[in-house]
Order: structure tokens, then C-alpha cells, then sequence
């Protein structure tokens, strides 16, 4: 009977959690005629909110965080520059130019042995390619050669194509650390920060009911 109480209730919190927003409304009787004026949880808003939501607005009533990342998004690393983070700079363009010359490496070697393989197969004996005379991928090893140089090609592809989606991801990175170290910011992170360990009875999810002993640490902060 209690399993049943706890998961309706529980049910219950659930879909309060999940329901909209309410809107709260007040009534101005100034006028001639009364006026019901809804005034929504800007607070619950702000905090859910995209941070080009507000792309419309004038930058200067953006917050910090959206910032932050709008010129990361702009300009790699300029988010770590407006949150006064230098020291994070040459982390970011040493890792773009790791990733940029991987990425002309692996497509000149992709588009080396693709003509090759190209020039092979036209049947066209007047055109030559550069790997004509190789000790392996030479035209004297037939069609193994052939097979050597298609082999490469899409080896070489898909090493590109792995520093492409690497870049991406990159990019992506730089821009959510920029935008989440403008949120700490905002945050007490010095050595007067409480940290208490309490003993703590935990309830089991395989035996519901149950109770076993154990820890609860609890970190305490505070914004600036």
C-alpha cells in the first residue's frame, strides 16, 4: 500500500514538474476600464533561455555567459579573451593548427592517390601517373596495384574526414567552455567554501522501504 501511495505521489510531482509555467496576472483599475496584464516568470525564462534567443537584442544587454560565447562562435578563443582567460588562447589555436595540418595532410595524400587511381583505370595508355614506377603500386603489379591505390585512397578519405568532424567538435568545445566559465564566474569558488560530510540514511531503488547507511557531502556556495 505504501509502494502504491509513494509512486502516485510521486506521479503527481512529476507532472507538476513537467506542467508549464504559470502565468501570474494582475488586474490595474487606474482606468475607466479594468485591465488584466500577464506578467510571466522572467526569472524561470532567463534561465532556460538559448543564448541567441536574444540575438535580436543590442549586444550590450546580453548577458555575460551569451557573450561569452557569441564571440567564441565568432572569433575561436575570443571567448576565452573576453572572460580574461589569456592563458587558455594558446590551447586553442595550437589545437586548430594540430587539426589544420592534419587535415591538408590527409587531403593532399586523398587526392594524390585518388588522380592516381583515376589515371590507372581510364584506359588511356598515354597518361602516367606519379606512382606508375613504384615498387608496389607500380603498373607492373597489375591489378594488385590497382587495388593498393584504391585501398589508400579511402584510407587517406576517411582520415580526413575524422579531423573534419574532430574540428567540429573542436569548435564546439571552445565555444560551451567559454560560455560555462562565464557562468562560474559568477560563482564564490575560494578556499572559505564549506564542504561537510554528513552521515546520511539512503534509500535502495532495487528494495523500496529500505534504508542503508551512508555519506552525504554537501558543497555550499554562494555568488559573488
Amino acid at each position: 500500500m505504501r509502494l502504491k501511495t509513494g509512486i502516485a505521489v510521486w506521479l503527481l510531482a512529476a507532472l507538476f514538474y513537467v506542467s508549464p509555467e504559470t502565468v501570474h496576472g494582475q488586474v490595474i483599475t487606474s482606468g475607466p476600464d479594468s485591465v488584466r496584464v500577464l506578467v510571466p516568470d522572467t526569472v524561470a525564462a532567463e534561465k532556460n533561455k538559448f543564448f541567441l534567443s536574444n540575438f535580436k537584442q543590442p549586444l550590450s544587454s546580453w548577458d555575460k555567459p551569451a557573450k561569452a560565447a557569441l564571440f567564441s562562435a565568432v572569433i575561436p578563443g575570443g571567448g576565452q579573451f573576453y572572460n580574461k582567460a589569456y592563458w587558455k588562447l594558446p590551447l586553442v589555436y595550437a589545437t586548430g593548427a594540430v587539426l589544420g595540418y592534419f587535415y591538408f595532410d590527409n587531403n593532399k595524400n586523398y587526392q594524390d592517390y585518388r588522380e592516381a587511381l583515376n589515371i590507372r583505370v581510364d584506359g588511356d595508355s598515354t597518361t602516367i601517373d606519379q606512382f606508375a614506377d613504384n615498387q608496389y603500386l607500380g603498373t607492373a603489379n597489375g591489378q594488385t596495384a590497382i587495388n593498393a591505390l584504391r585501398y589508400r585512397r579511402d584510407f587517406w578519405r576517411r582520415n580526413r574526414d575524422l579531423t573534419i568532424i574532430l574540428s567540429v567538435g573542436a569548435y564546439a568545445l571552445q565555444i560551451a567552455e567559454a560560455y560555462v566559465h562565464a557562468h562560474m564566474k559568477d560563482f564564490d569558488i575560494s578556499d572559505e567554501l564549506a564542504l561537510q560530510v554528513r552521515p546520511n540514511l539512503l534509500h535502495l531503488t532495487s528494495q523500496p522501504g529500505n534504508l542503508t547507511p551512508g555519506f552525504t557531502l554537501t558543497l555550499y556556495t554562494r555568488p559573488k
